[in-house]
């Protein structure tokens, strides 16, 4: 069924409502009388339908993020609370999508729901979009009978995950940004001024100083192989991301190297607490069993050291043990989330104590970057001066002796 959307094209018709109206607008459809026929459904009588014709240059335009979806169930929920039938809250949503891709997948949504579809297996349809606890979710909540309260619980995770993300991004964007930049000036300095400097050199008739002769080396040698040089760091970048993506022993490791790292790593440590503490309070609270909350937190937690302990943790449970006692065993969660995993198993208020964890955990990440941010201000300064500064005090070091070859 995954199929038939993607390959299905949108047609652009024109025509009239229930009403007599005069009305436009675009569909979705795997061929032209089917989008006749979906138009007839929703009793629209039509003067035209015609494929829509795609963009020479740009294609579909830019990808849909996880942001976009964090937006698009916001939306839909709000609309819900407010009383808008599902359709017509697609039908709104598609008319406010900046994004084609967006406008795209939400027309497809409704063309689903309009023609009897439920909506999980409807968001089913796009696995890359919606995973399967997003899926599952909604699912619950159409089955309960409560799908305006779990889209408007589904939007808070998905919120508060993304901002999560963009506090981790946020931290780690900065510092790498700046890097980048020096060193691109650093090499701009060494192919296009020093050699300015070298030649200016050859006349000095003195022997040049030793930090000169060493700058002087490098850029002779970047100006040879500079092609070499940005092929090698290209194809470094690219074979690192491959090996991540493939190799699960080396994403183990990295992620291992990341929870011991000073500073960053107990920044990943509160945002994974953080991310298991909010994904099994929202599906817990859906009333998703315990142990299938467990597989889905597993999935959601963003680092396999910890992946690995919530599956332990999810078969002790399977057992009988106690969610106290199996997450104890780990060694891995902190005495704050065991204590209130304790309260909220005695108190039949699991759901709650964990959002309290997850609101405690979010915003020590959230200080913690800032922190972070602000000691990395003056340690970006510094090695701005020793790449830009130690280049220029090579050049003009021969100058300043100057004086003494005279």
């Amino acid at each position: 069924m995954a199929t038939s959307a993607i390959k299905s094209d949108i047609f652009t018709w024109s025509g009239t409502d229930k009403t007599g109206r005069a009305t436009k607008g675009e569909i979705q459809a795997a061929s032209q009388a089917m989008a006749k026929a979906q138009l007839r459904r929703q009793g629209i009588k039509t003067k035209s339908v015609r494929k829509k014709p795609k963009p020479l240059f740009g294609g579909q335009g830019k990808a849909i993020k996880a942001a976009d979806i964090a937006i698009f169930t916001r939306q839909l929920a709000t609309m819900l609370k407010a009383g808008v039938p599902l359709v017509q809250s697609f039908e709104i949503v598609a008319d406010g999508a900046d994004k084609p891709r967006m406008k795209t997948l939400v027309t497809a949504l409704k063309n689903d729901v309009a023609s009897g579809n439920g909506l999980a297996p409807s968001l089913a349809k796009h696995p890359r979009l919606f995973d399967d606890l997003f899926c599952s979710l909604i699912g619950s909540g159409e089955d309960s009978g409560t799908l305006e309260l779990m889209l408007d619980r589904v939007a808070t995770y998905k919120e508060k995950t993304e901002q999560l993300k963009a506090k981790i991004k946020k931290a780690m964007t900065y510092p790498i940004a700046v890097v980048c930049v020096a060193l691109i000036v650093c090499a701009i300095l060494l192919i296009k001024v020093v050699p300015v400097f070298a030649e200016t050199f050859k006349n000095f008739g003195s022997e040049l100083p030793a930090f000169t002769l060493f700058v002087m080396n490098i850029s002779d040698f970047v100006q040879a192989w500079w092609f070499i040089i940005l092929l090698g760091i290209i194809g470094t970048i690219f074979l690192f991301r491959e090996i991540k993506l493939r190799s699960v022993p080396f994403a183990e490791f990295l992620d291992r190297l990341a929870l011991k790292t000073p500073i960053v790593g107990n920044i990943v440590h509160d945002a994974v607490i953080a991310r298991f503490s909010r994904t099994l309070a929202t599906t817990f609270a859906a009333g998703v069993p315990l142990v299938d909350a467990l597989n889905s937190t597993a999935g959601a937690a963003g680092n396999s050291v910890y992946a690995k302990a919530i599956r332990q943790i999810r078969d002790d449970v399977t057992t009988g043990t106690t969610l106290y006692n199996s997450i104890k065993a780990t060694g891995l969660f902190p005495n704050m989330l065991l204590q209130m995993v304790s309260i909220g198993e005695e108190s039949g208020a699991l759901d709650d104590m964990l959002d309290k964890v997850a609101n405690h955990y979010e915003e020590a990440v959230d200080n913690a970057v800032d922190s972070l941010s602000s000691l990395m201000e003056p340690l970006i300064m510094s090695v701005l001066g020793v790449l830009v500064g130690g280049l220029m005090i090579a050049m003009y070091l021969p100058i300043f002796m100057l004086g003494s070859v005279i």
